[in-house]
Protein backbone atom coordinates (compact mmCIF):
# COMPACT_ATOMS: atom_id res chain seq x y z
CA UNK A 1 0.00 0.00 0.00
CA UNK A 2 1.02 3.61 -0.38
CA UNK A 3 2.45 5.23 2.72
CA UNK A 4 1.43 8.69 1.57
CA UNK A 5 -1.99 7.84 0.21
CA UNK A 6 -3.45 5.72 2.97
CA UNK A 7 -1.49 6.21 6.14
CA UNK A 8 -2.35 9.31 8.14
CA UNK A 9 -1.49 11.14 11.29
CA UNK A 10 -3.61 12.78 13.92
CA UNK A 11 -5.35 15.88 12.66
CA UNK A 12 -6.61 16.81 9.24
CA UNK A 13 -5.32 18.71 6.27
CA UNK A 14 -8.74 20.31 5.85
CA UNK A 15 -10.32 22.13 8.75
CA UNK A 16 -12.45 24.55 6.77
CA UNK A 17 -11.48 28.04 5.60
CA UNK A 18 -12.14 29.76 8.92
CA UNK A 19 -10.71 26.99 11.11
CA UNK A 20 -7.64 26.83 8.90
CA UNK A 21 -6.75 30.38 9.85
CA UNK A 22 -5.95 29.12 13.36
CA UNK A 23 -5.61 25.33 13.09
CA UNK A 24 -2.78 25.18 10.56
CA UNK A 25 -1.62 21.58 11.07
CA UNK A 26 -0.94 19.26 8.12
CA UNK A 27 -1.78 15.61 8.70
CA UNK A 28 0.47 14.41 5.85
CA UNK A 29 4.04 15.29 4.99
CA UNK A 30 3.64 17.72 2.06
CA UNK A 31 4.68 17.09 -1.52
CA UNK A 32 7.64 19.00 -2.95
CA UNK A 33 5.57 21.92 -4.26
CA UNK A 34 3.82 22.57 -0.95
CA UNK A 35 7.05 22.07 0.96
CA UNK A 36 8.92 24.65 -1.14
CA UNK A 37 5.98 27.06 -0.87
CA UNK A 38 6.03 26.74 2.93
CA UNK A 39 9.78 27.19 3.12
CA UNK A 40 9.55 30.24 0.86
CA UNK A 41 6.96 31.84 3.13
CA UNK A 42 9.13 31.18 6.18
CA UNK A 43 12.23 32.66 4.52
CA UNK A 44 10.37 35.77 3.32
CA UNK A 45 8.85 36.16 6.78
CA UNK A 46 12.28 36.07 8.35
CA UNK A 47 13.60 38.65 5.88
CA UNK A 48 10.74 41.02 6.68
CA UNK A 49 11.01 40.57 10.46
CA UNK A 50 14.72 41.30 10.44
CA UNK A 51 14.12 44.27 8.15
CA UNK A 52 11.76 45.59 10.82
CA UNK A 53 14.24 44.87 13.58
CA UNK A 54 17.25 46.47 11.86
CA UNK A 55 15.68 49.42 10.02
CA UNK A 56 16.77 51.88 12.70
CA UNK A 57 20.46 51.17 12.13
CA UNK A 58 20.39 52.84 8.70
CA UNK A 59 19.27 56.15 10.20
CA UNK A 60 20.84 55.85 13.65
CA UNK A 61 22.50 59.27 13.50
CA UNK A 62 19.18 60.90 12.52
CA UNK A 63 17.31 59.20 15.37
CA UNK A 64 19.97 60.18 17.91
CA UNK A 65 19.92 63.77 16.66
CA UNK A 66 16.13 64.06 16.51
CA UNK A 67 15.55 62.86 20.06
CA UNK A 68 18.82 64.40 21.30
CA UNK A 69 19.56 61.10 23.00
CA UNK A 70 23.07 60.05 23.97
CA UNK A 71 24.85 57.28 22.12
CA UNK A 72 24.83 55.31 25.39
CA UNK A 73 21.03 55.60 25.58
CA UNK A 74 20.71 54.51 21.95
CA UNK A 75 22.92 51.46 22.52
CA UNK A 76 21.09 50.52 25.70
CA UNK A 77 17.87 50.28 23.71
CA UNK A 78 19.52 47.40 21.84
CA UNK A 79 20.79 45.95 25.12
CA UNK A 80 17.31 45.81 26.63
CA UNK A 81 15.73 44.69 23.35
CA UNK A 82 18.09 41.74 23.07
CA UNK A 83 17.71 40.87 26.75
CA UNK A 84 13.92 40.81 26.44
CA UNK A 85 14.28 38.87 23.18
CA UNK A 86 16.41 36.28 24.98
CA UNK A 87 13.58 35.36 27.34
CA UNK A 88 11.07 35.54 24.50
CA UNK A 89 13.15 32.84 22.81
CA UNK A 90 12.65 30.60 25.83
CA UNK A 91 8.90 31.16 25.62
CA UNK A 92 9.03 30.13 21.95
CA UNK A 93 10.40 26.75 23.02
CA UNK A 94 6.77 25.95 23.91
CA UNK A 95 6.09 25.75 20.17
CA UNK A 96 7.22 22.10 20.41
CA UNK A 97 3.99 21.58 22.32
CA UNK A 98 1.63 24.19 20.87
CA UNK A 99 2.90 24.72 17.32
CA UNK A 100 4.93 27.33 15.46
CA UNK A 101 2.87 28.79 12.62
CA UNK A 102 0.53 31.01 14.63
CA UNK A 103 3.46 32.52 16.51
CA UNK A 104 4.88 33.59 13.15
CA UNK A 105 1.62 34.80 11.61
CA UNK A 106 0.36 36.93 14.48
CA UNK A 107 3.86 38.07 15.38
CA UNK A 108 4.02 39.56 11.88
CA UNK A 109 0.77 41.42 12.48
CA UNK A 110 2.00 42.92 15.74
CA UNK A 111 5.39 44.02 14.44
CA UNK A 112 3.89 45.40 11.23
CA UNK A 113 1.51 47.65 13.18
CA UNK A 114 4.24 48.77 15.58
CA UNK A 115 6.72 49.64 12.83
CA UNK A 116 4.25 51.21 10.39
CA UNK A 117 2.23 53.32 12.82
CA UNK A 118 3.44 53.35 16.42
CA UNK A 119 7.17 54.00 16.13
CA UNK A 120 6.96 56.74 13.42
CA UNK A 121 4.52 58.68 15.62
CA UNK A 122 6.68 58.47 18.72
CA UNK A 123 6.99 61.74 20.62
CA UNK A 124 10.03 61.08 22.80
CA UNK A 125 12.96 58.74 23.21
CA UNK A 126 11.41 56.71 26.05
CA UNK A 127 8.33 55.76 24.05
CA UNK A 128 10.58 55.03 21.07
CA UNK A 129 12.74 52.75 23.22
CA UNK A 130 9.72 50.92 24.64
CA UNK A 131 8.29 50.19 21.19
CA UNK A 132 11.64 49.02 19.81
CA UNK A 133 12.01 46.67 22.78
CA UNK A 134 8.53 45.28 22.08
CA UNK A 135 9.55 44.55 18.48
CA UNK A 136 12.64 42.80 19.89
CA UNK A 137 10.43 40.65 22.11
CA UNK A 138 8.43 39.40 19.13
CA UNK A 139 11.58 38.86 17.07
CA UNK A 140 13.01 36.72 19.89
CA UNK A 141 10.04 34.38 19.47
CA UNK A 142 10.31 34.31 15.68
CA UNK A 143 14.03 33.56 15.93
CA UNK A 144 13.02 30.17 17.32
CA UNK A 145 9.77 29.49 15.46
CA UNK A 146 11.01 30.09 11.90
CA UNK A 147 14.12 27.87 11.95
CA UNK A 148 12.02 25.22 13.68
CA UNK A 149 9.61 25.35 10.74
CA UNK A 150 12.53 25.12 8.29
CA UNK A 151 13.81 22.04 10.12
CA UNK A 152 10.33 20.47 10.06
CA UNK A 153 10.04 20.87 6.27
CA UNK A 154 13.63 19.84 5.40
CA UNK A 155 15.18 16.38 5.89
CA UNK A 156 18.82 16.25 6.99
CA UNK A 157 19.83 15.62 3.38
CA UNK A 158 19.12 19.13 2.12
CA UNK A 159 19.04 20.73 5.58
CA UNK A 160 22.03 23.03 4.99
CA UNK A 161 20.48 24.38 1.78
CA UNK A 162 17.20 25.06 3.57
CA UNK A 163 18.99 26.69 6.50
CA UNK A 164 21.06 28.70 4.04
CA UNK A 165 17.85 30.18 2.67
CA UNK A 166 16.51 30.74 6.20
CA UNK A 167 19.69 32.56 7.14
CA UNK A 168 18.94 34.93 4.28
CA UNK A 169 16.40 36.35 6.74
CA UNK A 170 18.74 38.39 8.92
CA UNK A 171 21.18 38.96 6.07
CA UNK A 172 18.64 40.04 3.45
CA UNK A 173 16.80 41.98 6.12
CA UNK A 174 19.99 43.97 6.65
CA UNK A 175 20.51 44.19 2.88
CA UNK A 176 17.00 45.56 2.36
CA UNK A 177 17.60 48.12 5.12
CA UNK A 178 20.76 49.32 3.39
CA UNK A 179 19.24 49.31 -0.11
CA UNK A 180 16.09 51.20 0.86
CA UNK A 181 18.05 53.78 2.83
CA UNK A 182 20.65 54.12 0.09
CA UNK A 183 17.97 54.85 -2.54
CA UNK A 184 15.50 56.94 -0.53
CA UNK A 185 17.61 59.06 1.83
CA UNK A 186 19.07 61.22 -0.99
CA UNK A 187 15.59 61.97 -2.37
CA UNK A 188 12.95 64.38 -1.10
CA UNK A 189 13.27 65.73 2.47
CA UNK A 190 10.25 63.70 3.57
CA UNK A 191 11.96 60.47 2.46
CA UNK A 192 15.14 61.49 4.26
CA UNK A 193 13.22 61.57 7.55
CA UNK A 194 13.99 58.50 9.70
CA UNK A 195 10.26 58.04 10.30
CA UNK A 196 9.65 57.37 6.61
CA UNK A 197 12.09 54.45 6.74
CA UNK A 198 9.96 52.86 9.46
CA UNK A 199 6.71 53.52 7.59
CA UNK A 200 8.01 51.86 4.40
CA UNK A 201 9.21 48.91 6.45
CA UNK A 202 5.95 48.54 8.36
CA UNK A 203 3.85 48.42 5.19
CA UNK A 204 6.04 45.58 3.90
CA UNK A 205 5.49 43.76 7.20
CA UNK A 206 1.70 44.04 6.98
CA UNK A 207 1.73 42.69 3.40
CA UNK A 208 3.80 39.71 4.60
CA UNK A 209 1.32 39.11 7.42
CA UNK A 210 -1.53 38.83 4.91
CA UNK A 211 0.43 36.30 2.83
CA UNK A 212 1.20 34.10 5.86
CA UNK A 213 -2.29 34.53 7.31
CA UNK A 214 -3.66 32.93 4.18
CA UNK A 215 -0.93 30.43 3.32
CA UNK A 216 1.33 29.31 6.18
CA UNK A 217 0.84 25.77 7.55
CA UNK A 218 2.89 23.40 9.74
CA UNK A 219 3.32 19.67 10.33
CA UNK A 220 1.25 17.90 12.94
CA UNK A 221 3.22 16.99 16.11
CA UNK A 222 3.21 13.29 15.16
CA UNK A 223 5.09 14.10 11.94
CA UNK A 224 7.48 16.79 13.14
CA UNK A 225 8.50 14.83 16.27
CA UNK A 226 10.37 12.26 14.17
CA UNK A 227 13.84 12.26 12.65
CA UNK A 228 13.78 12.55 8.86
CA UNK A 229 17.13 11.96 7.19
CA UNK A 230 15.98 12.01 3.55
CA UNK A 231 12.76 12.14 1.56
CA UNK A 232 12.96 8.33 1.38
CA UNK A 233 11.85 8.36 5.05
CA UNK A 234 8.51 9.96 4.20
CA UNK A 235 6.40 6.82 4.05
CA UNK A 236 7.94 5.40 7.22
CA UNK A 237 7.37 8.64 9.13
CA UNK A 238 3.70 8.68 8.19
CA UNK A 239 3.40 4.99 9.08
CA UNK A 240 4.91 5.62 12.51
CA UNK A 241 2.86 8.78 13.14
CA UNK A 242 -0.22 6.91 14.37
CA UNK A 243 1.75 5.42 17.22
CA UNK A 244 3.57 8.55 18.38
CA UNK A 245 2.86 9.53 21.98
CA UNK A 246 3.42 13.29 21.75
CA UNK A 247 3.24 13.87 25.51
CA UNK A 248 5.90 11.23 26.18
CA UNK A 249 8.32 12.71 23.65
CA UNK A 250 7.97 16.15 25.26
CA UNK A 251 8.53 15.06 28.88
CA UNK A 252 11.18 17.06 30.77
CA UNK A 253 12.18 19.10 27.69
CA UNK A 254 14.84 21.32 29.29
CA UNK A 255 16.53 18.38 30.98
CA UNK A 256 16.83 16.73 27.57
CA UNK A 257 18.35 19.68 25.70
CA UNK A 258 20.59 21.32 28.30
CA UNK A 259 23.56 19.19 27.26
CA UNK A 260 27.16 20.31 26.75
CA UNK A 261 27.13 19.78 22.99
CA UNK A 262 24.02 21.93 22.56
CA UNK A 263 24.91 24.70 25.00
CA UNK A 264 28.57 24.96 23.92
CA UNK A 265 27.76 25.06 20.21
CA UNK A 266 25.11 27.74 20.82
CA UNK A 267 27.67 29.83 22.71
CA UNK A 268 30.21 29.23 19.94
CA UNK A 269 28.08 30.73 17.19
CA UNK A 270 27.00 33.59 19.47
CA UNK A 271 30.58 34.80 19.92
CA UNK A 272 31.36 34.16 16.25
CA UNK A 273 28.56 36.60 15.41
CA UNK A 274 29.85 39.46 17.57
CA UNK A 275 31.23 41.06 14.39
CA UNK A 276 27.90 40.47 12.63
CA UNK A 277 25.91 42.27 15.31
CA UNK A 278 28.45 45.08 15.37
CA UNK A 279 27.89 45.40 11.62
CA UNK A 280 24.12 45.48 12.08
CA UNK A 281 24.14 48.12 14.79
CA UNK A 282 27.23 50.21 14.26
CA UNK A 283 28.85 49.93 10.82
CA UNK A 284 26.95 53.00 9.61
CA UNK A 285 28.10 55.02 12.63
CA UNK A 286 31.64 53.62 12.35
CA UNK A 287 32.10 54.53 8.69
CA UNK A 288 30.52 57.97 9.20
CA UNK A 289 32.48 59.02 12.30
CA UNK A 290 35.89 57.47 11.58
CA UNK A 291 36.15 57.86 7.81
CA UNK A 292 33.72 60.70 7.10
CA UNK A 293 31.50 58.71 4.74
CA UNK A 294 27.98 60.07 4.21
CA UNK A 295 25.01 58.01 5.38
CA UNK A 296 24.39 57.05 1.76
CA UNK A 297 27.98 55.87 1.24
CA UNK A 298 28.06 54.02 4.58
CA UNK A 299 24.85 52.20 3.67
CA UNK A 300 26.37 51.46 0.27
CA UNK A 301 29.28 49.63 1.94
CA UNK A 302 26.78 47.76 4.09
CA UNK A 303 24.95 46.70 0.92
CA UNK A 304 28.06 44.94 -0.36
CA UNK A 305 28.55 43.21 2.99
CA UNK A 306 25.03 41.82 3.15
CA UNK A 307 24.86 41.00 -0.56
CA UNK A 308 28.00 38.88 -0.53
CA UNK A 309 26.95 37.21 2.72
CA UNK A 310 23.55 36.30 1.25
CA UNK A 311 25.02 34.68 -1.88
CA UNK A 312 27.64 32.71 0.08
CA UNK A 313 25.06 31.40 2.58
CA UNK A 314 23.08 29.68 -0.17
CA UNK A 315 26.04 28.40 -2.19
CA UNK A 316 27.71 26.92 0.88
CA UNK A 317 24.43 25.29 1.93
CA UNK A 318 24.26 23.52 -1.43
CA UNK A 319 27.92 22.42 -1.19
CA UNK A 320 27.52 21.21 2.39
CA UNK A 321 24.52 19.09 1.42
CA UNK A 322 26.25 17.70 -1.65
CA UNK A 323 29.33 16.66 0.38
CA UNK A 324 27.17 15.73 3.41
CA UNK A 325 29.59 17.37 5.87
CA UNK A 326 29.35 20.52 8.01
CA UNK A 327 32.43 20.85 10.21
CA UNK A 328 35.07 21.48 7.50
CA UNK A 329 33.03 24.44 6.25
CA UNK A 330 32.66 25.83 9.77
CA UNK A 331 36.41 25.71 10.36
CA UNK A 332 37.32 27.28 7.00
CA UNK A 333 34.70 30.00 7.43
CA UNK A 334 35.73 30.78 11.00
CA UNK A 335 39.40 31.12 10.05
CA UNK A 336 38.61 33.37 7.06
CA UNK A 337 36.36 35.57 9.21
CA UNK A 338 39.07 35.95 11.86
CA UNK A 339 41.74 36.84 9.31
CA UNK A 340 39.56 39.42 7.56
CA UNK A 341 38.45 40.97 10.86
CA UNK A 342 42.12 41.52 11.69
CA UNK A 343 42.66 43.16 8.28
CA UNK A 344 39.53 45.26 8.84
CA UNK A 345 40.65 46.51 12.24
CA UNK A 346 44.05 47.65 10.93
CA UNK A 347 42.21 50.17 8.73
CA UNK A 348 40.76 51.98 11.76
CA UNK A 349 43.94 54.06 12.02
CA UNK A 350 44.12 54.65 8.27
CA UNK A 351 41.48 57.37 7.73
CA UNK A 352 42.12 57.65 4.01
CA UNK A 353 41.05 54.05 3.31
CA UNK A 354 38.86 54.19 0.22
CA UNK A 355 35.28 53.08 -0.25
CA UNK A 356 36.27 50.18 -2.52
CA UNK A 357 39.04 48.98 -0.20
CA UNK A 358 36.36 48.53 2.44
CA UNK A 359 34.10 46.82 -0.09
CA UNK A 360 36.75 44.17 -0.74
CA UNK A 361 37.63 43.67 2.94
CA UNK A 362 34.12 43.36 4.30
CA UNK A 363 33.00 41.24 1.35
CA UNK A 364 35.63 38.64 2.27
CA UNK A 365 34.68 38.98 5.94
CA UNK A 366 31.03 38.43 5.03
CA UNK A 367 31.99 35.40 2.94
CA UNK A 368 33.83 33.85 5.89
CA UNK A 369 30.83 34.25 8.18
CA UNK A 370 28.54 32.79 5.51
CA UNK A 371 30.79 29.76 5.01
CA UNK A 372 30.70 29.07 8.74
CA UNK A 373 27.10 29.92 9.58
CA UNK A 374 24.91 27.92 7.18
CA UNK A 375 26.58 24.56 8.00
CA UNK A 376 26.44 25.51 11.68
CA UNK A 377 22.66 25.99 11.53
CA UNK A 378 22.23 22.63 9.84
CA UNK A 379 24.58 20.89 12.25
CA UNK A 380 22.95 22.48 15.30
CA UNK A 381 19.49 21.19 14.40
CA UNK A 382 21.03 17.78 13.72
CA UNK A 383 22.79 17.92 17.11
CA UNK A 384 19.43 18.62 18.79
CA UNK A 385 17.76 15.83 16.78
CA UNK A 386 20.41 13.41 18.02
CA UNK A 387 19.08 14.08 21.54
CA UNK A 388 15.35 14.21 20.68
CA UNK A 389 13.86 15.30 17.33
CA UNK A 390 10.62 16.25 19.09
CA UNK A 391 12.43 19.05 20.95
CA UNK A 392 13.82 21.01 18.02
CA UNK A 393 12.20 24.29 19.07
CA UNK A 394 13.33 23.79 22.67
CA UNK A 395 16.92 23.33 21.49
CA UNK A 396 16.61 26.39 19.27
CA UNK A 397 15.21 28.26 22.27
CA UNK A 398 18.44 27.52 24.14
CA UNK A 399 20.39 28.88 21.17
CA UNK A 400 18.15 31.96 20.94
CA UNK A 401 18.52 32.67 24.66
CA UNK A 402 22.31 32.34 24.67
CA UNK A 403 22.66 34.36 21.47
CA UNK A 404 20.58 37.23 22.82
CA UNK A 405 22.35 37.25 26.18
CA UNK A 406 25.75 37.42 24.47
CA UNK A 407 24.56 40.23 22.20
CA UNK A 408 23.06 42.14 25.15
CA UNK A 409 26.28 41.91 27.11
CA UNK A 410 28.36 42.96 24.09
CA UNK A 411 26.12 45.95 23.36
CA UNK A 412 26.21 46.96 27.03
CA UNK A 413 30.01 46.83 27.14
CA UNK A 414 30.68 48.45 23.74
CA UNK A 415 29.95 52.11 24.72
CA UNK A 416 32.45 51.84 27.56
CA UNK A 417 35.09 50.44 25.23
CA UNK A 418 34.29 52.93 22.44
CA UNK A 419 33.42 55.91 24.65
CA UNK A 420 34.46 58.40 21.95
CA UNK A 421 31.38 57.70 19.84
CA UNK A 422 29.07 59.85 21.98
CA UNK A 423 30.77 63.24 21.37
CA UNK A 424 31.37 62.37 17.71
CA UNK A 425 27.75 61.43 17.06
CA UNK A 426 26.15 64.07 19.28
CA UNK A 427 28.39 67.06 18.52
CA UNK A 428 30.72 66.15 15.65
CA UNK A 429 28.53 67.19 12.72
CA UNK A 430 27.27 70.36 14.46
CA UNK A 431 30.76 71.47 15.44
CA UNK A 432 32.02 70.91 11.91
CA UNK A 433 29.10 72.80 10.32
CA UNK A 434 29.36 75.70 12.77
CA UNK A 435 33.14 75.96 12.33
CA UNK A 436 32.69 76.05 8.55
CA UNK A 437 30.04 78.79 8.79
CA UNK A 438 32.26 81.07 10.90
CA UNK A 439 35.59 80.08 9.37
CA UNK A 440 36.84 83.70 8.82
CA UNK A 441 36.05 84.75 12.39
CA UNK A 442 37.48 81.50 13.76
CA UNK A 443 40.72 82.14 11.85
CA UNK A 444 41.00 85.56 13.52
CA UNK A 445 40.63 84.01 16.96
CA UNK A 446 43.12 81.25 16.23
CA UNK A 447 45.64 83.82 14.99
CA UNK A 448 45.50 85.67 18.32
CA UNK A 449 44.93 82.97 20.95
CA UNK A 450 46.24 84.84 24.02
CA UNK A 451 44.28 87.99 23.24
CA UNK A 452 40.98 86.20 22.76
CA UNK A 453 41.59 84.00 25.79
CA UNK A 454 41.60 87.23 27.82
CA UNK A 455 38.55 88.62 26.01
CA UNK A 456 36.66 85.36 26.61
CA UNK A 457 36.60 86.17 30.31
CA UNK A 458 33.94 88.82 29.61
CA UNK A 459 30.36 88.20 28.41
CA UNK A 460 30.77 90.80 25.64
CA UNK A 461 33.85 92.31 23.98
CA UNK A 462 32.62 95.77 24.99
CA UNK A 463 32.70 94.70 28.66
CA UNK A 464 36.48 94.32 28.53
CA UNK A 465 38.60 96.96 30.33
CA UNK A 466 39.54 99.94 28.11
CA UNK A 467 43.20 98.96 28.06
CA UNK A 468 42.43 95.40 26.86
CA UNK A 469 39.87 96.67 24.39
CA UNK A 470 42.33 99.19 22.98
CA UNK A 471 44.98 96.49 22.62
CA UNK A 472 42.49 94.27 20.78
CA UNK A 473 41.56 97.06 18.36
CA UNK A 474 45.21 97.80 17.73
CA UNK A 475 46.15 94.12 17.23
CA UNK A 476 43.27 92.87 15.03
CA UNK A 477 41.47 96.02 13.87
CA UNK A 478 38.04 97.27 14.81
CA UNK A 479 36.26 95.71 11.80
CA UNK A 480 37.58 92.22 12.53
CA UNK A 481 36.88 92.65 16.23
CA UNK A 482 33.27 93.58 15.49
CA UNK A 483 32.93 90.59 13.16
CA UNK A 484 34.12 88.26 15.90
CA UNK A 485 31.79 89.88 18.42
CA UNK A 486 28.76 89.21 16.17
CA UNK A 487 29.36 85.45 16.20
CA UNK A 488 30.54 85.14 19.78
CA UNK A 489 27.91 82.45 20.77
CA UNK A 490 28.91 80.29 17.82
CA UNK A 491 32.59 80.83 18.59
CA UNK A 492 32.05 79.91 22.21
CA UNK A 493 30.32 76.67 21.12
CA UNK A 494 33.08 75.70 18.70
CA UNK A 495 35.88 76.58 21.11
CA UNK A 496 34.17 74.69 23.96
CA UNK A 497 32.97 71.57 22.15
CA UNK A 498 35.60 71.47 19.40
CA UNK A 499 38.43 70.20 21.63
CA UNK A 500 36.16 67.43 22.97
CA UNK A 501 35.25 66.35 19.45
CA UNK A 502 38.90 66.52 18.36
CA UNK A 503 40.00 64.40 21.33
CA UNK A 504 37.26 61.87 20.58
CA UNK A 505 38.24 61.74 16.91
CA UNK A 506 41.82 61.02 17.92
CA UNK A 507 41.00 58.21 20.36
CA UNK A 508 38.07 56.67 18.50
CA UNK A 509 40.04 54.58 15.95
CA UNK A 510 42.06 52.89 18.70
CA UNK A 511 38.96 52.24 20.79
CA UNK A 512 37.21 50.64 17.82
CA UNK A 513 40.29 48.51 17.21
CA UNK A 514 39.97 47.17 20.75
CA UNK A 515 36.40 46.13 20.05
CA UNK A 516 37.29 44.48 16.75
CA UNK A 517 39.94 42.45 18.63
CA UNK A 518 37.13 41.24 20.96
CA UNK A 519 35.30 40.07 17.83
CA UNK A 520 38.43 38.25 16.64
CA UNK A 521 38.60 36.48 20.01
CA UNK A 522 35.00 35.32 19.55
CA UNK A 523 35.82 33.95 16.10
CA UNK A 524 38.75 32.00 17.53
CA UNK A 525 36.66 30.58 20.41
CA UNK A 526 34.15 29.34 17.84
CA UNK A 527 36.65 27.01 16.16
CA UNK A 528 37.29 24.34 18.85
CA UNK A 529 33.70 24.29 20.11
CA UNK A 530 32.30 23.09 16.77
CA UNK A 531 34.09 19.80 17.41
CA UNK A 532 31.32 18.94 19.89
CA UNK A 533 28.60 19.07 17.24
CA UNK A 534 27.02 16.22 15.30
CA UNK A 535 28.31 15.33 11.85
CA UNK A 536 31.15 13.72 9.97
CA UNK A 537 34.38 15.25 8.70
CA UNK A 538 34.68 12.92 5.72
CA UNK A 539 32.20 12.97 2.80
CA UNK A 540 32.82 9.24 2.27
CA UNK A 541 31.94 8.42 5.88
CA UNK A 542 28.84 10.61 5.68
CA UNK A 543 27.68 8.84 2.51
CA UNK A 544 28.22 5.47 4.16
CA UNK A 545 26.01 6.60 7.09
CA UNK A 546 23.26 7.64 4.67
CA UNK A 547 23.42 4.33 2.78
CA UNK A 548 23.10 2.37 6.02
CA UNK A 549 20.18 4.53 7.15
CA UNK A 550 18.27 4.07 3.89
CA UNK A 551 18.82 0.32 4.03
CA UNK A 552 17.40 0.28 7.57
CA UNK A 553 14.38 2.35 6.45
CA UNK A 554 13.70 -0.01 3.56
CA UNK A 555 13.87 -2.99 5.89
CA UNK A 556 11.45 -1.43 8.38
CA UNK A 557 9.00 -0.48 5.62
CA UNK A 558 9.10 -4.03 4.30
CA UNK A 559 8.39 -5.37 7.79
CA UNK A 560 5.38 -3.02 8.03
CA UNK A 561 4.20 -3.96 4.54
CA UNK A 562 4.37 -0.35 3.35
CA UNK A 563 5.26 0.48 -0.23
CA UNK A 564 6.48 4.09 -0.58
CA UNK A 565 4.48 6.21 -3.03
CA UNK A 566 6.18 6.82 -6.35
CA UNK A 567 8.82 4.24 -5.56
CA UNK A 568 10.47 6.48 -2.96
Amino acid sequence: MSGTATLGAAGSDRTGWVGGLWDRKLAHYPDTGMRIFSLTLVVLTTVVLYYELYVGASVATLIIGDFKMSFLFYVNISVVSNLVGAFASLIAGLSDRFGRANLVVYGLLLTGLLVAFAIPNTSNEYVFATLVVLVGFVEGIILVATPALVRDFSPQVGRATAMGFWTLGPVCGSLVVALVANHTLPLAPTLADWRTQYEICGVVGIVMFVACFLGLRELSPQLRDQLMVSMHDRALIEARAKGIDVEATLAHPWRQVLKLNIVASAFAVSVLLLIYYAAVGFFTIYFATIFGFSLTAANGIDTWYWGVNAVVLVIVGLLSDRLRVRKPFMIVGGVLAAVMTIVFLTKATQPHTSYYEFVVIISLLAAGLGIAYTPWMASFTETVEAENPALTATGLAVWGWILRIVVSVSFFVLPFVVSSVTPLVEQGATVAATAKAIAPELAIVEAHPKLFAELARYPKVTDAPPALLGLAIKEVGIAKLQAVAKVSPELHYVLTEGPKVAAAAKSSPHQWQTWWWVCVAGEIVFLPLVLLMAGRWSPAAAKDDLDKHEAAVAAELAKLGVVPAGGE
